[in-house]
């Protein structure tokens, strides 16, 4: 009997190792701390993201993850009353002389890691964006794939490794994902996201039946959706095309000089264009708001209004 259990404990071990197992370059928590009961951060000059001004010495009370109370304390240069601060905290941070403000959401990164990208582990970009003060990240796709970002986004909403909380939209169609030949394939991918656990879907571009097919059903599996209208297929859906079709929002500003055009279809490509070259793409890409329709014409007016 004793045998039996501890065969059975050492299989629970075995799988609970094998589903919390982390991702090559991602390292258990080891950084930070928390969550508390109820934590105190005393002392601080508060910039609270409203349009404000700074404000301080305040006194912050989080409790359950939530900010519970805010408490001004008395005045710069002045000693500070005690008898205004709040009660003890599990944990206190003495913030005197310091700046607090709300952290900040990054809407547009993406996850990096070994053989992909810049060729530098998720824990760098992790870091990289916690020392800038992000704790929120929009992921709009990287090569692993839409289950390595489930996987990661879940570590860090069980506090099991040093990262903002992450939001995942996989790219469709491309980079990491299947491609996508018919809108029946289009429709089982977005429901293949969703199951995955992403909160959207990052589009770059694709023929007018497999967009609408895939917005179609990113609205049935209540997924948000954005897009970086790429220039190969933009001559085919611009921003007019697919907010029209319920895309909630675009990347880079790509597709929306091209919905300002009034005397082209095209953007005017100049003799030995290559899109693969960057240095073509992204000079050519900043002249193309002198070949849009002027601000306050009509085709201007048109396109902000819709």
């Amino acid at each position: 009997m004793i045998r039996s259990i501890a065969a059975m404990a050492s299989a629970m071990a075995v799988l609970m190792g094998a589903a919390f197992a982390l991702p090559d370059g991602v390292a258990a928590r080891h950084d930070g701390q928390g969550p508390y009961e109820r934590l105190v951060i005393r002392g601080a000059t508060m910039i609270d993201g409203t349009g404000a001004p700074p404000f301080g010495p305040v006194d912050i009370v989080v409790e359950g993850g939530r900010i519970a109370a805010i408490k001004a304390v008395g005045a710069p240069g002045l000693p500070i009353d005690e008898s205004k601060r709040p009660a003890k905290g599990a944990r206190e941070i003495d913030a005197s002389g310091k700046y607090i403000l709300p952290g900040l959401i990054n809407l547009h990164g993406h996850i990096h890691s070994y053989g992909t990208g810049q060729d530098v582990p998720p824990d760098y970009i992790f870091k990289l964006w916690l020392m800038h003060g992000i704790t929120t990240v929009r992921e709009v796709g990287n090569d692993k794939g839409a289950l390595f970002t489930a996987e990661l986004a879940n570590a860090s909403a069980r506090n099991a490794i040093d990262a903002p909380r992450i939001y995942s939209y996989p790219f469709f169609g491309s980079f990491g994902s299947d491609e996508v030949d018919t809108p029946e394939e289009a429709r089982a991918q977005i429901r293949s996201f969703k199951k995955s656990g992403a909160s959207g879907v990052k589009f770059f571009s694709g023929p007018p039946e497999i967009l609408a097919a895939a917005f179609d059903e990113a609205k049935k599996q209540n997924l948000k959706t954005t897009m970086h209208h790429a220039q190969l297929s933009v001559a085919h859906a611009d921003v007019l095309d697919t907010s029209a079709q319920g895309l909630n929002s675009m990347e880079h500003w790509y597709g929306l000089p091209e919905a300002l055009f009034d005397d082209r279809t095209l953007q005017d490509y100049p003799p030995g264009y290559n899109y693969q070259d960057e240095q073509h793409r992204f000079g050519e890409a900043g002249r193309l708001w002198a070949q849009a329709a002027s601000p306050g014409s009509e085709r201007w007016i048109h396109v902000r209004d819709t």
